[in-house]
């Protein structure tokens, strides 16, 4: 039976849509994952259905994703659904987004209610052909919370057979994770020899890991938990102090989370940074000739920062796996911007092949759409070199934090009144702006980066070029 809802085109907010995918049996496909692993679930659902009553999975809106917020379901329970109705709103760890059907049906039970959290391919709800399945649907949801007694038998050895019965309704095909199957052939693993944990028994990557005996690796480290006790007991105070009188404790929104883990993961990159003083007169003259015609400053800057990045390919490239690096074909420009609850960072494709006027009315666009959670995956995940701006705000410099998956991110401080001294020792004052730029040291070197900065410098000094 085929998929009742179908990949679309990924839009952002509750006036766009994509779908979720769904599947139409437990025997039948499943939703193919492709992000990171699934994290560790308090509660997992194992949903048993007629092959009529299809099962709503937690989609992967992008590459990042390994959970999902429901928002709010448009659709009740017992609503009838039509091809194209919006269903459900989910929060990625992007922004929101709409899913839509493409198939007529009736809303039969929302296992995951509004404000809740599901990882990616999680069941969240069932979709049921005919008025006399809902019944059955809803106690499949129902007895749905049961089932984590399957979570139990997994370190256990005895209750280990209580998921077999799952597993051995398909065991010539065996529903596998992507990076599971990887890492199944990487260590030689039968996926039929493993239980899968994952939701209606896909293997997962760490059923994969348990059973080619690669999970000892976590035991080593609770001897060290053990001898380092002492300082774990000093620790203990801190976590349990008491909050503040007036405090109040904010949980993460999912976009907070996700900032959060990239800034996290990017303490792994070893990075430098590497600062440089540009003069802007001529730049400020040029912004003001060119601002009634639409022209913004972020995009003279982004104008010049592709122009760099073309003489300095190496500025541009990224590193990901710590073995290797690529020389990115593209110069997306991605600019960060400050949204109602968090960051994003719009991207401006093709910077260089842009003149400045393009730019600016693409970059206007986009930051109206960031705002109102309209953007599309590509238009915020495809940059290849991040520019942050605070100079409007007066600050003078700052250190921005390397993104994963990219070389370098530059920061621009503001442009102020300064006194310089020129080659023959005669004092005028001139605007001036520091750049700072964090770099990925495993790629680029500070040559390399002074050479970027200096050509940098010249184009934004002498800023006719950026008019061609």
């Amino acid at each position: 039976m085929a998929s009742p809802f179908l990949p679309a085109t990924t839009a952002v907010h509750t006036t766009n849509s994509t779908t979720l995918s769904f599947s139409a049996s437990l025997a039948a496909r499943r939703l193919p994952f492709t992000a990171a692993p699934l994290r560790p679930r308090r509660r997992r659902l194992s949903l048993s259905v007629k092959s009529k009553i299809r099962e709503i999975f937690m989609p992967a809106l992008s590459s990042t994703m390994t959970e999902g917020k429901i928002v709010s379901w448009i659709k009740s329970e017992g609503d009838v659904l039509s091809k194209g109705d919006s269903v459900v709103v989910v929060e990625s760890d992007k922004a929101d987004m709409d899913v839509e059907t493409f198939y007529d049906g009736i809303l039969a039970a929302i296992v995951v209610a509004e404000g809740e959290t599901a990882p990616v391919g999680a069941p969240i709800g069932l979709l049921a052909e005919t008025e006399a399945e809902v019944a059955e649907a809803k106690a499949a949801a129902n007895s749905a919370p049961i089932p984590p007694k399957v979570s139990d038998p997994a370190p256990a050895t005895s209750p280990a057979p209580a998921p077999a019965p799952v597993v051995s309704d398909a065991p010539r095909k065996v529903v596998a994770t992507p990076y599971a199957k990887k890492l199944a052939k990487q260590h030689k693993v039968d996926l039929g020899s493993v239980v899968g944990t994952g939701p209606n028994g896909r293997v997962t990557p760490a059923d994969v890991e348990k059973t080619a005996g690669i999970t000892p690796a976590a035991s080593n480290v609770a001897p060290l938990a053990v001898a380092s006790a002492p300082p774990k007991a000093a620790a203990a105070p801190a976590a349990a102090l008491p909050p503040v009188p007036g405090s109040s404790v904010v949980a993460f929104t999912t976009m907070q989370s996700a900032v959060a883990k990239n800034m996290v993961e990017s303490l792994s990159v070893p990075s430098f940074r590497v600062g440089y003083p540009v003069t802007t007169d001529a730049l400020d003259a040029l912004y003001e000739k060119l601002k009634p015609k639409g022209v913004t400053m972020t995009g003279i800057l982004a104008k010049a920062a592709a122009m760099a990045l073309v003489q300095h390919p190496v500025v541009n490239a990224s590193c990901k796996d710590g073995k290797n690096f690529s020389y990115n074909s593209n110069i997306n420009i991605a600019v960060a911007v400050a949204i109602n609850g968090g960051l994003i960072t719009p991207v401006l494709q093709d910077a260089d092949k842009l003149d400045l006027y393009l730019l600016s009315q693409k970059w206007k666009e986009l930051v109206e759409k960031a705002r109102a959670k309209q953007l599309q995956p590509h238009e915020y995940n495809s940059g290849t070199f991040t520019l942050s701006n605070l100079g409007m705000f007066g600050v003078d410099r700052f250190d921005a934090i390397l993104p994963p998956g990219q070389g370098a991110i530059m920061a621009v401080g503001a442009s102020k009144p300064t006194v310089l001294a020129d080659k023959d020792g005669f004092f005028s004052v001139k605007s001036k702006m520091l750049v700072n730029v964090t770099a990925d040291h495993r790629i680029i070197y500070g040559a390399d980066l002074a050479a970027f900065l200096q050509t940098f410098s010249k184009i934004v000094e002498n800023p006719e070029s950026l008019t061609l």
